[in-house]
């Protein structure tokens, strides 16, 4: 896995984590098991930079929780942190945007075998704004 790719992800994650504790801070939710998830939440944060593949199943059960605990914030969850954990993940993604990202992924493989350079946010809006205008 590329740096920058883990460091994208990390930001996301943090960013994510903002969101959660505003949540807690809005007293939106249970404190204790608020609490108690906001420390799994971090034990992710501290595994995925030294591990990025056994990290992938916590990701993903944290990432679903946070929608099923959380529905009110689940449009908040950062897309490319549902692509990335992936597995049960995908539930949460419709059939588009599933399509959007395999391409994305495609992208991203063919920059790397070519030793061309790959901006992952910008290749994204490209392929989003080509979606888009296929359907109309």
């Amino acid at each position: 896995m590329a740096d920058a790719n883990l460091d994208h992800i990390m930001n996301l994650l943090l960013h994510l984590r903002g969101i959660l504790v505003a949540l807690g801070e809005a007293e939106q939710v249970p404190e204790e098991s608020h609490a108690l998830f906001l420390e799994r939440y971090d034990e992710l944060l501290t595994l995925l930079p030294a591990d990025p593949i056994e990290s992938q199943y916590l990701g993903q059960d944290l990432l679903c929780q946070v929608i099923q605990r959380y529905p009110q914030i689940a449009h908040l969850v950062p897309r490319d942190l549902l692509w990335f954990f992936a597995g049960d993940c995908l539930h949460f993604m419709p059939d588009d945007e599933i399509d959007l990202y395999t391409a994305l992924e495609e992208r991203r493989f063919e920059a790397m075998e070519n030793d061309e350079p790959f901006d992952w946010n910008q290749e994204k809006q490209l392929l989003a704004m080509s979606q888009s205008e296929s359907k109309h």
